[in-house]
């Protein structure tokens, strides 16, 4: 599972051989969720509200870069956000 970004605790992961729709799996201390890359909606799990506010907000920044990676599984970090 490539760690594509990390920031203020935050990890972000995606997985070689994930099921559709697009997706990435973010962890932060002991909360895990799985997030929409279209919709940017939680799909599984939880996060808390602030971070799952920064997630998106880093998520929005990078929405063309993530669905490349998921298509192409050409996985490489991205930038955190500042």
């Amino acid at each position: 599972m490539p760690e594509i970004s990390r920031f203020l605790g935050i990890v972000i992961f995606m997985y070689f051989d994930e099921h559709n729709p697009p997706h990435f799996h973010v962890k932060y201390n002991e909360h895990a969720a799985v997030v929409n890359i279209r919709t940017l909606n939680v799909s599984d799990g939880y996060l808390p509200a602030k971070v799952r506010g920064l997630v998106e907000e880093w998520a929005e920044l990078h929405k063309q870069e993530l669905l490349e990676m998921w298509e192409t599984k050409e996985f490489h970090k991205i930038q955190p956000l500042v």
